[in-house]
C-alpha cells in the first residue's frame, strides 16, 4: 500500500480502479504570417465559437446543477470577449506577424502569470481559468472542435482516453479519475455515474473545479504533486476527500475500515435524498430555519452537501488561530467573499473575532490571566484595539458585496458594547464609502446571547440588533459557574439544568416582544433529546455541525 497525502476539496469517499489521465499537449508552433488581417480574422471566428460553445456547457450545467454554479461559464465567455484580451492577442499577431494560435498561448500564459503573482487566493485560481478558456479557443483554432457537439465538448481535452468524452463513458466503467489538472470545464463535462472521485496534482480549494466537484458531488482530493505516477493506472485506490488522504493498492484492513466509513456515508446520503429541498417544518406547520456552523472557508462544502439552509455560524477567530502574523484586510476579505459566493443566496451568519479564554494566539500578546473564561476575550478585544476590530469589519463589509452575509458581535454584556462596536461598524462604512467601494449598507447585525448579562438585558438589546443567537456552550459555562475546560465538573456543567433551559427561554421570548429572531449556535441545538423543547419555546433557528442537519430535519418533520 501506497499512502499519499493531498489536500481534500470535496468531501466523500470513493473505492475503485484508477484510470490516469495522460496530460494533453497544448504545445503550439510559432509561425510567420504574411497576412496579419486574415490571421486575426481567424481569431476572432475561433474565439465567437468558444463563445457559444461556453454559453451551450453554461445552459447545461445550470440545468443540471443550478443558475448559480453556470456563473463560471458566464465569467468565462466574459474572459474571452474582454476588449484588453483580445487587445493583446491581436496586438501580438500584428507585431510580430505570428499565427493566432500561437498569440493565443503567450497571452494566456501573461494572464496567468498574473493572476497567479496576485495576494488573493481566489484570484490566484482565476489562473486556471484564463488558461482554460484560451485552451478552447487554440481547440478551434487546431480543428480540435466538433462541429456536431452540442453540449460545448472538446474533443482532444483531457477528458478523454475512454473515460469521458462529450460526458459519456467510453468502456461502461467507473473509475477514480487520476490527472496532472483538471480544468472547470473538463470537470463540468465529466459523467457523474461513471466517475467515482477526481485526484490531481496541482489545484487548490478555492479553484472553480474544486467547487464543480463539490456541487457534483464527486471527492475529490488536489495537490498531490510529485506523487503523482502515471503508472497507478489500473490500480485500486481508496481516496478520502474530507481528509486529503489516497491509498494506492490499499490493504485489507484499510479496505474494510473506508468500505465500513463508505455505508454509512450512503446511508446519510439516502436520508440527503428523501429530505433534500424540504422544509424543516413540523407537522403542524412550525418552521425552524436549520443552518449549519463552519470554522474555515473549506468547510462550506460541507454545508451544501448536507442541505444546510445557510451557515449559522462562522468562527472567524480560525482565520487567526491559524496563522502567524495578523490575516491582512484582504486575506479576510478573500475568506469571507469565497464563502459567500459559494452560498449564493443562502445566508451566512460571521462571527466576528472571539479570541482569548481557550483560543490564544501568540502573536496578539495577551498577558497570562488567571481567570481567562472571566477575562480579556472577544467583543472585549475589539473594542479595546478598534484598529484590530476595524480591519476585520472592512473585510467583512466588502465581502457582503458578494452574498448574503449578516455580522455577529460574541461575548455581549451591555448595550454599550453593541453601541460602541456599531459606531466602530459605521466608521468603516464611511471609509469604504470614501473609498468608493461596494458593500451591503443595510447589512444585518447580531449578538450571541451567552453570558447571564445578555439575557437579563435581552429586552435592550433586541431594540439595538437584528436578530439573537445563543451560544449555549458559554451560557452553560457562566449560568452554572462551570469551567467548561476543567474535565472534574463535568458532573456539574449540565446543559440540560433548568437554569439554562429558562435562559434560553427568556432570551426568545425577548426577541420575539421586539420582532427579532432568536437561534442557537452552540451544540445544544443537535441535541435531539431537547428538540421537543426548542420547539415548544419557539427557537426560529438551530444551528449545528453540517453532519447534524439531516437527522434533525429528520426529527423536526417528524414532530
Amino acid at each position: 500500500m501506497r499512502t499519499i497525502q493531498g489536500v481534500g476539496v470535496s468531501a466523500g469517499i470513493a473505492i475503485g480502479t484508477v484510470r490516469v489521465l495522460a496530460a494533453v499537449d497544448y504545445a503550439v508552433e510559432r509561425r510567420v504570417i504574411d497576412d496579419p488581417q486574415a490571421e486575426m480574422d481567424r481569431f476572432r471566428a475561433a474565439r465567437d465559437t468558444a463563445v457559444a460553445q461556453l454559453k451551450q456547457l453554461r445552459d447545461n450545467v445550470a440545468a443540471e446543477f443550478g443558475e448559480n454554479k453556470a456563473e463560471l461559464f458566464d465569467a468565462h465567455r466574459l474572459m474571452l470577449q474582454d476588449p484588453d484580451y483580445a487587445e493583446c492577442v491581436e496586438g501580438l499577431i500584428a507585431q510580430d506577424k505570428v499565427n493566432a494560435e500561437f498569440a493565443v498561448k503567450s497571452v494566456a500564459e501573461q494572464f496567468a502569470a498574473m493572476f497567479a503573482a496576485m495576494d488573493s487566493s481566489t484570484m490566484q485560481a482565476r489562473a486556471a481559468d484564463v488558461k482554460d478558456v484560451s485552451r478552447r479557443v487554440m481547440n478551434v483554432l487546431q480543428g480540435k472542435c466538433d462541429s456536431a457537439a452540442q453540449d460545448g465538448s472538446v474533443q482532444g481535452d483531457a477528458v478523454q482516453n475512454g473515460i469521458v468524452q462529450n460526458g459519456i463513458a467510453q468502456n461502461g466503467e467507473s473509475h477514480i479519475i487520476f490527472a496532472e489538472d483538471l480544468a472547470p470545464s473538463d470537470t463540468a463535462q465529466l459523467d457523474r455515474a461513471k466517475v467515482l472521485g477526481l485526484v490531481t496534482a496541482k489545484g487548490s480549494a478555492n479553484s472553480h473545479t474544486a467547487i464543480l466537484a463539490r456541487t457534483m458531488g464527486l471527492p475529490a482530493i488536489t495537490g498531490i504533486g510529485d506523487a503523482f505516477d502515471p503508472a497507478d493506472d489500473g490500480h485500486v485506490a481508496v481516496i478520502d476527500g474530507t481528509s486529503g488522504a489516497v491509498f494506492v493498492d490499499p490493504d485489507e484492513a484499510t479496505l474494510t475500515e473506508y468500505r465500513r466509513r463508505k455505508a454509512e456515508a450512503e446511508e446519510h446520503l439516502s436520508l440527503l435524498r428523501k429530505l433534500k429541498g424540504k422544509p424543516t417544518e413540523t407537522k403542524s406547520g412550525q418552521r425552524v430555519h436549520l443552518y449549519a456552523n463552519i470554522s474555515r472557508p473549506s468547510d462550506a462544502a460541507a454545508v451544501l452537501a448536507n442541505d444546510a439552509e445557510g451557515i449559522g455560524l462562522f468562527r472567524s477567530e480560525f482565520l487567526y488561530l491559524e496563522r502567524e502574523d495578523w490575516p491582512t484586510e484582504e486575506f479576510q476579505f478573500d475568506a469571507y467573499g469565497q464563502v459567500a459566493q459559494e452560498m449564493g443566496d443562502r445566508p451566512v451568519i460571521i462571527r466576528t473575532l472571539d479570541i482569548g479564554a481557550d483560543k490564544q494566539v501568540d502573536y496578539f500578546n495577551l498577558s497570562h490571566e488567571d481567570n481567562p473564561a472571566l477575562g480579556y476575550r472577544a467583543i472585549r478585544i475589539c473594542l479595546t484595539r478598534p484598529e484590530i476590530f476595524k480591519v476585520q469589519l472592512r473585510a467583512l463589509l466588502r465581502a457582503s458585496a458578494y452574498g448574503n452575509i449578516a455580522i455577529m458581535l460574541p461575548m455581549i454584556t451591555s448595550v454599550q458594547e453593541v453601541r460602541d462596536a456599531k459606531r466602530i461598524l459605521e466608521e468603516a462604512k464611511s471609509e469604504l464609502r470614501g473609498e468608493r467601494i461596494d458593500f451591503n449598507e443595510s447589512i444585518q447585525i447580531g449578538v450571541m446571547i451567552e453570558t447571564p448579562a445578555s439575557v437579563i438585558m435581552a429586552d435592550e438589546l433586541a431594540a439595538e440588533v437584528d436578530f439573537f443567537s445563543i451560544g449555549t456552550n458559554d451560557l452553560t459555562q457562566y449560568t452554572l459557574a462551570c469551567d467548561r475546560q476543567n474535565p472534574s465538573l463535568e458532573r456539574f456543567a449540565d446543559p440540560h439544568s433548568p437554569a439554562v433551559l429558562r435562559m434560553i427561554q427568556m432570551t426568545i421570548e425577548a426577541a420575539h416582544r421586539h420582532g427579532i429572531w432568536c437561534g442557537i449556535c452552540g451544540e445544544l441545538g443537535a441535541d435531539l433529546s431537547l428538540t421537543d423543547t426548542f420547539l415548544r419555546l419557539g427557537i426560529d433557528e438551530l444551528s449545528v455541525s453540517p453532519t447534524s442537519v439531516l437527522p434533525l430535519r429528520n426529527v423536526i418533520r417528524n414532530h
